[in-house]
């Protein structure tokens, strides 16, 4: 049965970690309804490190994109794709800063289902508006070459927000700060997508340190399974999320937060 757990909690993983939905917050209400038969320790960690199922399809799918070294070049480094880099650390400065010293400490007291209910509905009509809008407007910013080192920065001061309060949506904070400053839609989930690579190795990282890499048996064949099936559902999304918003903008993502977090707010709230 916990196994079974674990492929619905890939599946929904590997959908919303991409979508600007909220994984994490997704993750924490499918907790309350279908709770795992674990400790609370392993829970903390899965929570997080689940999510490097859903990186791995980043590297792999965008891998000409991201890595810098070619043997069989005449340059072997791509300084381009080295800058690149260097503005994907920039931006995650913030929000590695403050999950490193704040991490236990926003675990304990925001993760619950009214800050993320709370936050579904804000972030979600916010999305509405921003596409208002813009609408009719031109991105400034069309690719990711185009980003600059400024550029990168403020869109990690957007990621903070979701680094804060659960329900945010990582991806959503940040496709939300680069349409504020005009870029694209299909330059700010890709540079979304290679931000989510620094900052959930790191905090996978953190989690199994913490934990101790100290597993049982199931808990390591539900730690695995979750993140193959995030792995497989991820590659699905990803390709379904770039082919979307070459022709249709957020705003559909914007009414699900908020009918979401409505009906959390009913459930949790006043029927459970």
């Amino acid at each position: 049965m916990e196994i079974l757990k674990a492929v619905i909690y890939g599946i929904v993983e590997g959908i919303t970690e991409w979508l600007p939905v909220s994984s994490t917050g997704h993750m924490i209400l499918l907790e309350k309804i279908m709770p795992m038969e674990v400790s609370q320790e392993f829970w903390n960690m899965f929570l997080v490190v689940v999510q490097l199922g859903a990186i791995l399809a980043v590297v792999i799918m965008f891998w000409e994109k991201i890595f810098p070294f070619h043997l069989n070049k005449r340059e072997i480094i791509d300084w381009d794709i080295m800058e690149l880099w260097g503005k994907i650390l920039v931006a995650c400065i913030p929000a590695g800063v403050v999950g490193v010293v704040f991490g236990d400490w926003l675990d304990e007291h925001l993760y619950n289902f009214w800050v993320v209910a709370v936050m579904l509905i804000t972030v979600g009509i916010i999305f509405i508006i921003v596409e208002n809008v813009n609408r009719g407007s031109k991105p400034v910013i069309r690719s990711t070459r185009e980003l600059t080192w400024e550029i990168a920065f403020i869109i990690g001061l957007f990621q903070l927000v979701a680094a804060v309060f659960p329900g945010t949506s990582r991806s959503g904070a940040t496709i939300i700060g680069a349409l504020l400053i005009g870029v694209s839609r299909s330059v700010a989930a890709e540079f979304t997508f290679y931000l989510a690579i620094p900052v959930m190795f790191g905090a996978s990282f953190l989690k199994l340190l913490g934990f101790g890499f100290a597993f049982t048996r199931q808990e390591l064949s539900i730690l695995l399974v979750g993140m193959a099936v995030s792995f497989a559902v991820s590659v699905v999304v990803i390709r379904f999320l770039m082919g979307y918003i070459r022709k249709h903008d957020f705003k559909v993502f914007g009414y699900y937060r908020m009918i979401l977090g409505g009906l959390v707010i009913l459930y949790f709230g006043f029927l459970n």
